[in-house]
């Protein structure tokens, strides 16, 4: 049976919660549906895990966060990613896990109250494929999914690493430790996120 077709009146009438952040998230990001679906990938060095935690931040002023380290786990430099950014200020905004299994993340957040974002670093490091990140998103359409992906030569490494790209509504790169969206939801495609701004003068006078 084909299913229902919306006419224009019917999608101009839906309403949408989105993220209501200032001006340093809205330039670069606009203001992506609260379960929108994030893709951030970028070379090593780039800023990249960074950023993930810098975002993870700003997204604890908004609902609960879970931090899937598959990669890096709780390692030194993830320790003092941690207090570069002063995640304790969001100490009951955020969790970290590092070794769960895919069917134990679905039932974490099948549980009430469960986090509403959750941050999976990185999607190659979790061995997950991309039928269950799908089925992830299909099935928690409350929530929002933010994969960090590995990159090769400019893209995502894997095939099914484009596959989620593809999917995602707000896609992000990092580049010379600014943040750069390639998302549907900013009108201005030329805008970037400063990551850290002495990196990029480094990055841009080539300073050692």
């Amino acid at each position: 049976m084909p299913k229902r077709a919306y006419s224009p009146k019917e999608i101009a009438a839906k309403k949408y919660e989105c993220l209501p952040w200032g001006e340093r998230w809205s330039g670069p990001f606009g203001y992506p549906t609260v379960n929108e679906t994030w893709f951030i990938c970028g070379q090593s060095a780039s800023g990249k895990s960074s950023f993930v935690m810098q975002l993870a931040k700003e997204l604890c002023h908004y609902g609960l966060v879970l931090y899937l380290g598959y990669e890096e786990g709780i390692s030194q430099s993830f320790k003092a990613r941690m207090e570069r950014e002063r995640m304790y200020e969001v100490q009951g905004k955020f969790r970290v896990v590092v070794s769960e299994s895919y069917d134990d993340v679905v039932a974490r957040l099948r549980k009430p109250k469960s986090p509403h974002f959750v941050i999976i670093d990185s999607f190659q490091a979790s061995y997950w494929s991309y039928e269950q990140v799908e089925s992830l998103i299909d099935n928690f359409r409350r929530k929002s999914f933010i994969i960090v992906s590995q990159e090769y030569k400019g893209q995502p490494l894997g095939k099914p690493a484009v596959r989620i790209k593809y999917k995602a509504g707000v896609k992000v790169r990092t580049v010379g430790f600014r943040a750069f969206c390639q998302g549907r939801f900013t009108a201005d495609a030329g805008s970037s996120y400063t990551i850290w701004k002495e990196g990029v003068i480094r990055t841009t006078n080539n300073l050692p």
